[in-house]
């Protein structure tokens, strides 16, 4: 188990890169992104209560084409 703030959060919790606690960075070298990916990096915010993500898929031509970005509510 982990303890985040003050929750518990299973070992199932595995963000690649939380930054300065305002930005999540999961990394991923897959074919591409599923709805499931996606769903998961939405779950590690809503727990972490970040509004920012970055999804950076490596397995692309264009890294620009592997790139996401997932908000949790507003920005501002």
């Amino acid at each position: 188990m982990t303890k985040y703030k003050s929750a518990l959060l299973d070992v199932g919790f595995r963000a690649d890169i939380i930054m300065e606690n305002k930005l999540i960075v999961e990394i991923k070298s897959i074919e591409h992104f599923d709805k499931v990916h996606h769903k998961t990096v939405l779950t590690y915010l809503k727990l972490t209560d970040i509004k920012l993500a970055i999804m950076v898929n490596f397995n692309v031509n264009l890294i620009k084409d592997g790139i996401h970005r997932k908000i949790n509510g507003q920005l501002f």
